[in-house]
């Protein structure tokens, strides 16, 4: 399969790419890391990086390192729900180690895995600066917080009913 944004998708790289002086394109590579990882399925693979890479005229290690150092890039395929709970010192010490443990428990899989229906993956991230509403999580756009075990069940019925 051939790696390469619609031509509307490439023209919002070029959008982002002109916000910056010539010779600074490096400076796009996070949004266009973004419009890739939700272009091409969620994550990103080493043939996506190139393509960034080949786009924003640098090398891949630059890109690599970027894509591997923000926990917001997924470089392994994800479920359709993704669960990335905070796992720094106020949401510890307010839980999330055990929220962790029940959802590795009610979705039979480690931190970093995909559930057998393919449906959910826990991630474990750095400070989602939420610390006041500990434990919590990142879902999609949106966070979740004050975790608590019956919290994670209705979210796992929530993501199941809209599964379809």
């Amino acid at each position: 399969m051939e790696i390469q944004f619609s031509q509307e998708k490439l023209n919002t790289v070029n959008e982002i790419i002109s916000r910056y002086p010539e010779g600074k394109q490096k400076s796009a590579l996070l949004p266009v890391l973004h419009l890739a990882q939700t272009s091409f399925g969620g994550w990103l693979d080493v043939p996506v990086m190139d393509y960034v890479a080949s786009l924003l005229r640098v090398e891949p290690i630059e890109v690599y390192e970027v894509a591997s150092f923000y926990s917001m890039y997924n470089l392994k395929p994800v479920g359709k729900f993704l669960f990335e709970v905070c796992q720094t010192g106020p949401c510890m010490l307010n839980g999330s180690d055990e929220i962790i443990a029940y959802i590795k428990q009610k979705l039979n899989i480690a931190v970093g895995e995909t559930s057998a229906d393919g449906l959910f993956t826990l991630k474990t991230v750095e400070c989602l600066g939420a610390c006041g509403y500990a434990p919590m999580m990142q879902f999609g756009k949106t966070y979740r917080e004050h975790l608590t075990k019956e919290k994670i069940d209705s979210i796992i019925e929530e993501c199941k009913s809209t599964a379809n």
